[in-house]
């Protein structure tokens, strides 16, 4: 699977997260990543909306928790990421 990466619009960002967009993208994809390792290496035959909440809740466990109350993710892009994990594709796209 190719590595889950968290891309932030500036459009819908306060200045504050605008100048630190970087380093946020950076944290919430390392979390993303290594949420997506622990689904990965966990999955026992979930269905996708089940694999998607976990990635989402594992997600925002590996962040501080002011970054993770603020952290509301295309949910789409997650559910993508959760798709792979079902149909156990390790080319998959995110």
């Amino acid at each position: 699977m190719s590595e889950p990466h968290v891309t932030l619009d500036p459009a819908g960002l306060d200045p504050a997260r605008r100048h630190l967009r970087g380093p946020l993208e950076e944290q919430l994809s390392s979390a993303l990543r290594a949420a997506t390792e622990r689904v990965w290496a966990d999955y026992a035959g979930e269905p996708v909306e089940v694999v998607c909440r976990r990635l989402l809740d594992e997600t925002r466990a590996g962040l501080h928790p002011d970054i993770a109350d603020g952290f509301t993710p295309d949910m789409d892009e997650f559910c993508r990421v959760a798709v792979a994990i079902v149909r156990r594709d390790p080319a998959g796209s995110t």
